[in-house]
């Protein structure tokens, strides 16, 4: 009896490989969902060249919450990690290792940027801003230059998933051009280096169209790995 009741809770349920597999093909969604949540958390990061009284103001003044959006983005950032792991299985069940290797090379690059720029944004907060030292608290202006660069590993993510769906077969022509959209205009965040407006570190495209795009990439691929059965297999 009890031999046949440990079977049937092997064969549903959580011991089942299946239910991790769904479960980390929706990593995709809950990694957008935290990092919403932490960016209205953490505030308007001051710009550019903000004055010493402006950053001390935002990382002294709001560090609590800071901090939390800390801990939210370091809980997107494992999602999107495991958002990619699903997205490589699924590719090398298609037969496309290659771009499933690319889908996890480029988040572990996109991973340890991000938490390296969340580190310096928890730094400052939670001791740098109390000093008021300017050449610290430059650390800011790091901050907005590191935003600029993450836009090669997500384009590069975001092209491991375009093309490596669409050499499967598992997306149309269609979808494939607007992945193909999504990496270029992804990759044009990397030339935002203007000292100011739209096209500044800062600026408009860099701190929202980027991230907005590679957002609605992350949803449309997360409901193409949705869509399809889970596999039979125990690596999960």
């Amino acid at each position: 009896m009890s031999t046949s009741t440990d079977a049937m809770r092997a064969s549903t349920g959580v011991s089942t490989p299946q239910f991790w597999e769904r479960l980390w093909r929706t990593a995709g969604v809950q990694s957008v969902g935290l990092f919403v949540i932490a960016y209205f958390v953490y505030g308007i990061q001051p710009n550019v060249g903000a004055s010493a009284e402006a950053l001390v103001a935002f990382y002294q003044g709001d560090r609590l919450r800071i901090l939390i959006a800390t801990v939210l983005s370091g809980f997107a950032v494992l999602n999107l990690m495991w958002f990619a792991a699903a997205l490589r299985t699924t590719l090398a069940d298609a037969g496309q290792d290659g771009w499933g290797a690319a889908a996890t090379a480029s988040s572990a690059a996109l991973g340890g940027l991000l938490l390296l720029l969340f580190t310096v944004g928890a730094v400052l907060a939670y001791s740098i801003a109390g000093s008021g030292n300017p050449a610290l608290l430059g650390l800011n202006d790091f901050e907005w230059a590191g935003i600029v660069l993450s836009s090669f590993p997500r384009a590069m993510l975001a092209m491991s998933a375009a093309f490596g769906l669409w050499r499967a077969g598992l997306i149309s022509n269609g979808l494939f051009a607007v992945g193909v959209a999504v990496v270029v205009l992804v990759l044009l965040g990397g030339t935002t280096w203007l000292s100011g407006g739209f096209w500044a570190p800062d600026g408009v495209y860099s701190r929202f169209v980027s991230p907005l795009i590679c957002v609605l990439w992350v949803m449309v691929v997360s409901r193409i790995l949705l869509s399809r059965s889970p596999a039979t297999r125990a690596a999960w």
